[in-house]
């Protein structure tokens, strides 16, 4: 990922704001955290998943870290098996997983085994971390959605994987794109919403 920062896309231009209008908007979510779960998902590079699912309605939080792999305490440079996830922090009364799911199959390709744009290898797949049955049967069901409607050229190849744990990435890894407007991703809503209004 480090490596490669040609062809796949650039971030759109941080608006005016956004930076101060980010830390306003922690402060004023964690008096919504009661109200709140946690959804784990994988669809390449962190840097631009997080970017995009850090502006929709409903997310309090979101942190990019290593996921479903080998090692306790991965790091940037030994995370064996884990992917590159994100765990976003979410309001239940304003989206749902199901919502939070739609939104990611409209981002990633999840077509593809192991690979996001120039970013290849286990690190980059396609993955929900289900924390229970529910969110198991959610994701089958969006996962069927996806592949019936045709819009993507194959099939869906998203890993299911039961959550373990989540170890977050070192700091430069957090808000990566807000740090570094115009920053490599390979991320941006190729759809709109599967899911029937």
């Amino acid at each position: 990922m480090l490596a490669t920062f040609a062809a796949c896309g650039t971030a759109g231009n941080m608006e005016k704001g956004e930076s101060e209008t980010k830390n306003h908007n922690k402060q004023t979510n964690i008096k919504n955290m009661e109200k709140s779960k946690k959804v784990y998902i994988a669809g390449g590079c962190f840097w631009g998943m997080e970017d995009l699912f850090r502006k929709q309605k409903g997310v309090l939080d979101t942190e990019v870290g290593y996921i479903g792999g080998e090692n306790k305490n991965p790091t940037y440079r030994n995370h064996p098996g884990h992917a590159e996830g994100i765990a976003i922090t979410y309001d239940t009364t304003e989206t749902s997983f199901k919502e939070i799911l739609d939104y990611f199959y409209r981002i990633h390709n999840p077509t593809t085994v192991d690979r996001q744009g120039n970013d290849r290898g286990s690190s980059y797949r396609s993955a929900i971390f289900y924390q229970n049955d529910e969110e198991k049967k959610i994701a089958e069901e969006v996962i069927g959605i996806v592949d019936n409607s045709k819009r993507w050229d194959g099939k869906v190849v998203t890993k299911l994987e039961p959550y373990v744990e989540f170890w977050p990435a070192e700091e430069e890894h957090q808000d990566y794109l807000l740090k570094h407007p115009g920053g490599y991703t390979c991320h941006y809503e190729r759809f709109g919403t599967f899911l029937d209004k």
